[in-house]
């Protein structure tokens, strides 16, 4: 007897990433209450770029960003090289449309690259910086 189901598997059931999520408090070390939408794509984003990509086997091999090989390596490749990689992570969020408008500053004496962008979402466009250890 072949059991009925609701669910046809011969459909695309490709699923989108969720927009209400837990609320994690940074400064405070808490996940608490909830968020949704703008604030909960902008948190996927934060954790995405904060993550290494490969590092963690929670995560798949999709997840995260690869910065850790380009310590060391000179300004002008690091430069070249992080847009694309900040583009590739970010795009596997199907809520992410765009990531552009790369601006970076050098901050010598902190040995790191401050990267400025905008990522365009399904719920809108917002700035984001990440600092890079060079």
């Amino acid at each position: 007897m072949t059991p009925i189901t609701l669910f046809n598997f011969n459909e695309n059931t490709a699923s989108s990433n969720v927009s209400t999520t837990y609320k994690i408090e940074t400064q405070k070390n808490q996940i608490k209450g909830f968020i949704d939408e703008t604030e909960a794509i902008k948190q996927a984003i934060y954790k995405i770029l904060l993550t290494e990509k490969n590092v963690f086997q929670i995560y798949n091999e999709n997840y995260g960003v690869s910065l850790a090989d380009l310590f060391g390596k000179n300004i002008y490749f690091v430069q070249s090289e992080i847009p694309l990689r900040i583009q590739k992570a970010l795009l596997n969020d199907d809520r992410i449309l765009k990531v552009y408008d790369f601006s970076f500053f050098n901050q010598t004496e902190k040995g790191s690259l401050l990267v400025k962008f905008f990522v365009s979402t399904i719920f809108g466009d917002n700035e984001f910086s990440l600092e890079v250890n060079i």
